[in-house]
């Protein structure tokens, strides 16, 4: 056998020094000194006596992010997608319908996750940049039954919040469906009430608003979710993200199920103690006025807007490229010169909008300051009709 010439060399790797960007994409985000130094704490093993009261503070921490009393509320193992999988691939069962939004990006992932598990997908329809309307909604319903409801409470590709959903609820468990969310833009930075909304399943990232890194995925159920959950005939397709047998770890008898990503519940547990600090509702609101600012700014440069006022999503800011600018190259252009992160468009508005965020710890004067500052500027050195000092102007004048 001929031995691969190097084999039993080491790689040659250098130390590891990823760039300094300040994060104002749709994530991640910044993240807090204080999650990073929690990050840095002593490992235990995920049945310590230790980490199961980590465990406990997790789950009440979520409660409170989320505005639930919900038993059942959890950070899975994994990005948010893991969360988005475990919600849908455990409350759509095979041979069931599932109804799901046309509206944006993340409404498609919806309909593929239903698909896999088994279900029946059919759609309520409403252009991209727009959000679902109550009526449309109760037409669907009406016309195919459906045992899941699904919708996006802050779509990322499109800079949409959702502005009804209690009414959307409503007309959901009128018909004997389950409603579940996507907050993965939403949780902790715009007004997210799961009890009073009727929510029964919202999953949401921990690297947007919460400013944390992923790997640790907040996921609430409802009794009545739960309840349809552990009387499935058919097990999840998925092992791994199977709601009954993570009730084994998560629940009160704290047995094993898989090795838990400690240092990543140690970051989600400090990244929630800010939230908690602050207020949720003062945090809302500081999203709110940040993100205000910010478009403020962008409106005065000249630039315009994706989502009309009344379903602006603060932290999720979709900007329409000016016309005879490439979004690539201005993103690319705004990591090399100024370090800053940004994103173009998905799907249908690829090509055509900016996504700029305005998230948790990336959400800070200085930062909204900064990022008009060097996109006037680098739209300007492409020869775009902008004016970027009315841009800071507004900026400023709105801040204060």
């Amino acid at each position: 056998m001929t031995e691969r010439a190097g084999s039993t060399d080491a790689p040659a790797v250098d130390e590891l020094t990823p760039p300094n960007r300040t994060l104002m994409g749709p994530g991640p985000s910044d993240v807090h000194p204080r999650v990073l130094r929690a990050m840095s704490t002593p490992l235990v093993g995920h049945l310590d006596p230790a980490f199961v009261e980590i465990m406990n503070e997790v789950q009440e921490l979520l409660r409170y992010a989320f505005r639930t009393d919900n038993t059942w509320t959890i950070p899975v193992s994994g990005t948010g997608s893991a969360a988005m999988e475990a919600a849908i691939g455990n409350v759509v069962e095979p041979g069931e319908t599932m109804l799901v939004p046309t509206n944006g990006y993340f409404g498609g992932r919806m309909a593929s996750m239903a698909r896999r598990a088994g279900g029946t997908v059919v759609e309520v329809d409403a252009p991209w940049g727009e959000p679902l309307e109550t009526d449309a909604v109760a037409q669907a319903i009406a016309d195919h039954d459906p045992d899941v409801f699904g919708f996006v409470h802050a779509e990322t590709s499109t800079g949409v919040c959702q502005p009804n959903v209690p009414e959307l609820s409503a007309v959901a468990h009128d018909h004997g469906a389950l409603v579940v969310a996507d907050a993965v833009t939403s949780l902790g930075g715009v007004e997210l009430r799961v009890d009073e909304w009727n929510v029964d399943v919202a999953y949401a990232g921990p690297q947007k608003c919460l400013s944390c890194p992923p790997g640790a995925s907040p996921l609430t159920l409802s009794d009545e979710a739960m309840e349809k959950v552990l009387a499935r005939e058919e097990d999840p397709r998925s092992w791994y993200l199977d709601l009954s047998l993570l009730e084994g770890y998560w629940g009160d008898e704290r047995a094993y199920h898989h090795t838990a990503p400690v240092t990543n519940v140690y970051a989600l547990r400090e990244a929630l103690r800010l939230v908690a600090t602050e207020g949720i509702e003062n945090r809302w609101e500081r999203h709110e006025r940040l993100a205000g600012a910010l478009k403020a700014g962008i409106e005065a440069m000249g630039l315009e807007m994706n989502a009309s006022e009344e379903y602006w999503l603060p932290s999720l800011n979709a900007v329409r490229v000016p016309d005879g600018i490439d979004d690539g190259d201005v993103c690319r252009e705004l990591l090399e010169r100024y370090d800053l992160e940004i994103a173009s468009g998905l799907g249908d508005l690829d090509g055509e909008i900016f996504r700029i965020g305005c998230m948790g710890h990336s959400a800070r004067p200085e930062n909204v300051v900064y990022v008009v500052t060097a996109l006037g500027d680098v739209l300007d050195r492409m020869g775009a009709a902008v004016d970027p000092s009315a841009g800071v102007t507004a900026v400023r004048r709105t801040i204060q």
